[in-house]
């Protein structure tokens, strides 16, 4: 039986005390989404969320991270990976800290580590319409950059459908940022770079009627953490990995 410690990876670290902006400055360059805090002695206290932290401007450098914490999700090197799975679910978070016995972090499990193995041995349930989401944040061919940064920060999520004439013609997440050279120089880059220069196309979709497994293959597939729901080339919804973690047997 597979547990934590298997998939356990280095997740940075910043001590209560460090500033905000230093925890932004790591977020927006790199591949996680969230940093664990802990205190002098390395104790988890929680987790900064990328949302959160984007938010900090340079006018407020002497803020710390202490402010931004919440609870995360936190399992044993032992814990079963089934397990490790419903704490992420149960605090709606992209990873699980690893903790000794003290509570000292010792690494983390990543959402998007965990789901391929999970997706492989578990039987998943139901429709894509049953579990997705119908309220879809989107964004449009012509729309900058920075505009995308806003809502990463907005909204949480991480990857959006750009539609153009109530049709889905790509998709543009964090990742297509970092592609580009990064967040701060596609902002910096302002109103001259738009959506269209680094969105993907084609977009990797699913319909209502799909069953939650495909979407769940899809995923794994293309290494994805969220999918257009279309009926036709209309847009009706997206499905994330949080979604098919719902549908998993665990």
């Amino acid at each position: 039986m597979k547990v934590a410690a298997n998939l356990m990876v280095n997740i940075p670290k910043l001590r209560y005390d460090e500033f905000a902006t230093k925890a932004r400055s790591i977020l927006r360059e790199d591949v996680f989404r969230e940093l664990y805090v802990t205190d002098d002695r390395g104790h988890l206290l929680g987790y900064v969320d990328i949302s959160d932290v984007l938010r900090v401007t340079g006018t407020k450098s002497n803020v710390t991270v202490e402010g931004f914490v919440k609870e995360a999700a936190r399992v044993s090197p032992e814990t079963p990976l089934e397990e490790v799975a419903r704490a992420i679910r149960s605090t709606i978070t992209n990873s699980a800290a690893v903790a000794d016995a003290d509570g000292k972090v010792l690494g983390g499990v990543l959402l998007s580590d965990l789901f391929p193995v999970l997706a492989s041995r578990s039987e998943i349930r139901g429709r894509v319409a049953d579990i997705m989401s119908r309220d879809v944040v989107t964004c449009a061919p012509h729309d900058p950059i920075a505009g995308v940064y806003s809502l990463i920060t907005a909204s949480g999520f991480s990857a959006f459908p750009v539609v153009a004439k109530k049709e889905l013609i790509g998709i543009v997440s964090r990742r297509d940022l970092l592609r580009a050279g990064g967040v701060r120089t596609a902002v910096k880059n302002g109103a001259d770079y738009t959506v269209e220069r680094i969105m993907t196309t084609p977009v990797v979709t699913v319909s209502p009627d799909d069953q939650a497994r495909a979407a769940a293959d899809l995923m794994v597939k293309h290494n994805i953490s969220r999918l257009p729901v279309v009926d036709g080339t209309h847009l009706v919804g997206i499905i994330d990995r949080h979604d098919v973690l719902k549908a998993f047997s665990t």
